[in-house]
């Protein structure tokens, strides 16, 4: 299969153009906008720094029991996100973690201890197994989602993170808090997409869209994960989507460094793409069977492009071999052997 010659993105993945040295567009329009990635990276860090300042500033400060709700699946880019909202920001921050039913033991160890070691409150949502394993098996082959979701994460995976984006917003606007807080990657957004504030209008609408998928995946029993009217009557407009790696630097050694201290260790069980979920490599292997092309090349792609990861790492990671086994247990327990 023809690769880009720069990044790691194949030539089946959508829309790829190649020119005479083998560099795809995509690489191309990331040269153009290289030199001006430190200058916005400067300008959402302190717009995240005024957004902070303006929340201290409001008289509801001191009576809100938190400034963040972030969502935490205990990997390592969402442990490193923690750390950085406790200890740097100073924030009170409440982690959510969506127990999906294939958390890896190592990655519940490694919620316990670093929650307990930033002293911050932790709350687990472990909704029904079975209703998740229908989903997750009616995502497979799901054909509700854009085009542009896709080339970012599976079928599987886009499931899983709505259903924990709509619990999470829930939440936040029920508890009134104002910051919202993801643990995405340089390669998963554009550092425009790190400090976001939401309004009634973008909340229907990414509901809206949100809502038709779920429901068509999953029935009725998607309904306790959305929002409801009230959700929206009670939605100040005053709630933000953070992403604090996007504009702060990204180093994984310093990340495993820093998370290490607060007694993380990486699981020896999941995939290479993975430091908690036991269900990526399965969802992996479905993407790339139906699509042609690995759910995490475009993330792998933009850390390579930015200087993040050397483009052999990236293809190492994009290449390395799934334990039969462990698929075959993933298999079994979404009820796939008994079709």
């Amino acid at each position: 299969m023809k690769l880009c010659t720069s990044c790691v993105l194949p030539e089946t993945f959508p829309g790829i153009v190649f020119d005479k040295a083998g560099v795809c567009n995509y690489c191309r329009k990331s040269l153009v906008r290289k030199n001006s990635s430190t200058d916005l990276k400067k300008k959402y860090s302190d717009r995240f720094l005024a957004l902070i300042a303006e929340i201290r500033e409001d008289d509801r400060y001191s009576q809100r029991p938190y400034d963040v709700i972030a969502a935490y699946s205990g990997g390592k880019d969402s442990s490193f996100t923690l750390r950085v909202l406790a200890i740097d920001f100073q924030l009170k921050v409440l982690a959510m973690t969506f127990n999906n039913s294939f958390l890896a033991p190592r990655a519940l160890e490694n919620i316990k201890n670093v929650c307990t070691s930033l002293k911050i409150d932790h709350m687990m949502v472990s909704p029904s197994r079975g209703i998740l394993s229908r989903a997750f098996r009616n995502s497979i082959n799901a054909d509700c989602y854009p085009p542009k979701a896709l080339q970012r994460a599976s079928t599987i995976c886009n499931t899983c993170m709505d259903l924990i984006k709509s619990l999470i917003l829930k939440t936040a606007i029920e508890m009134g808090i104002p910051l919202i807080s993801y643990g995405w990657s340089p390669g998963q957004i554009p550092v425009q997409s790190s400090v976001m504030r939401f309004n009634l209008s973008m909340l229907k609408q990414t509901q809206g869209a949100m809502k038709r998928c779920v429901l068509k995946i999953m029935g009725e029993e998607a309904l306790p994960f959305l929002l409801q009217k009230r959700h929206l009557d009670l939605f100040s407009g005053n709630t933000y989507n953070i992403s604090p790696l996007a504009f702060l630097e990204y180093d994984e050694r310093v990340i495993l460094n820093e998370i290490g201290s607060l007694g993380w260790e990486s699981p020896g069980d999941t995939d290479a793409n993975s430091t908690n979920c036991l269900l990526n490599a399965f969802a992996n292997k479905a993407h790339q069977e139906r699509f042609g092309f690995h759910p995490y090349a475009f993330e792998i792609a933009g850390l390579v492009r930015g200087g993040y990861m050397s483009r052999e790492t990236g293809l190492k990671r994009l290449s390395m071999p799934v334990d039969s086994g462990s698929l075959k247990a993933v298999s079994e327990k979404l009820g796939l052997s008994k079709q």
